[in-house]
């Protein structure tokens, strides 16, 4: 089952948009284990903001991606851009209007 995992990252004071350069460098290998898709956004009334939203192939694929020496590094090189504030919700994907049978499934 597809799983999404949407969030928000605080980024610390004036540090937003090296956060956002940070989380869209290309990586190849979120693809190979399970990521189907990976956006980064910000919204100028929130300025130190960034959100992110996920699909996953599963729940099971998102975990696994954070025992990745890629994934733990970038982590860690994040740490010093971000100010501690977190929010965000995690879901299965059931369906959806753009699919015809209504069902969740891997986006082509």
């Amino acid at each position: 089952m597809v799983f999404a995992n949407a969030g928000s990252l605080g980024a610390a004071p004036g540090k937003r948009d090296e956060l956002v350069r940070h989380l869209t460098r290309r990586s190849d290998q979120l693809r190979e284990v399970g990521c189907l898709l990976y956006e980064v956004g910000v919204n100028d009334a929130d300025p130190d903001t960034v959100f992110v939203v996920e699909l996953w192939e599963s729940a099971e694929a998102h975990r696994a991606s954070l025992a990745l020496p890629e994934v733990q590094a970038s982590i860690a090189d994040a740490r010093p851009l971000l100010s501690g504030h977190f929010g965000g919700f995690r879901f299965d994907v059931i369906g959806s209007p753009l699919r015809d049978d209504g069902t969740a499934q891997a986006p082509s």
